[in-house]
């Protein structure tokens, strides 16, 4: 790997665990940082369609943060990531490739799927499903990129940067709300928890 193991560990602690999502989100901010760098200010910018907890990686290593606007998320519940480098518009896109967050043998996700039915987990189980997810964390983390990832060029340019806009107080909550962010109702300006709570009512 070319993160440093101490710069690992500070992720982890940031993250608070250590698990196969956030060696995903590890690993795929090694590839952005091999191939467009750094965000020390907006320079770069990231594209995320999970919220797993990869995303912290991407946060922690990267630079790339949703409070200076160069980390946007698009709910779409796909493991792939993508970076721009605004200077001279280099950017890729990061997938995750099929069945990597299953390997080795399901045990993961059968037992996930157990727990999440309801059913409880025996103490064996559990011990077994704490292994799997050991194993499955060291394989991502000991893998080369290429066989964790589709690593694409992307030709669309970068979003635009984030623009500070005006905030106006709502007419239902009387909260400031950034303007782009309001909604119109009978004459009203209210923001989004306001207005779908009168159109609900409608």
């Amino acid at each position: 790997m070319d993160i440093h193991e101490d710069l690992i560990e500070q992720t982890i602690r940031f993250h608070g665990h250590s698990c196969p999502g956030l060696a995903i989100g590890i690993r795929a901010a090694e590839v952005a940082l091999r191939d467009v760098g750094r965000a020390d200010d907006e320079e770069i910018l990231a594209v995320v369609e999970t919220d797993m907890c990869g995303v912290d990686a991407i946060q922690f290593l990267t630079g790339c943060t949703f409070g200076k606007g160069n980390l946007i998320h698009l709910d779409y519940g796909k493991n792939a990531f993508t970076f721009y480098r605004r200077r001279d518009g280099k950017a890729i896109r990061i997938v995750t490739r099929p069945g990597i967050m299953g390997r080795p043998d399901g045990t993961i996700v059968s037992l996930r799927k157990k727990k999440a039915a309801g059913g409880n987990l025996s103490s064996a189980e559990k011990a077994r499903l704490r292994r799997a997810i050991d194993d499955q964390t060291r394989y991502i983390m000991e893998a080369v990129p290429e066989e964790l990832f589709d690593i694409n060029p992307v030709s669309e340019p970068a979003p635009k940067k984030a623009r500070i806009m005006e905030s106006v107080p709502c007419e239902g909550c009387g909260e400031n709300v950034m303007e782009s962010r309001t909604r119109r109702f009978m004459g009203e300006t209210l923001c989004i928890p306001c207005f779908e709570t009168r159109e609900q009512r409608w």
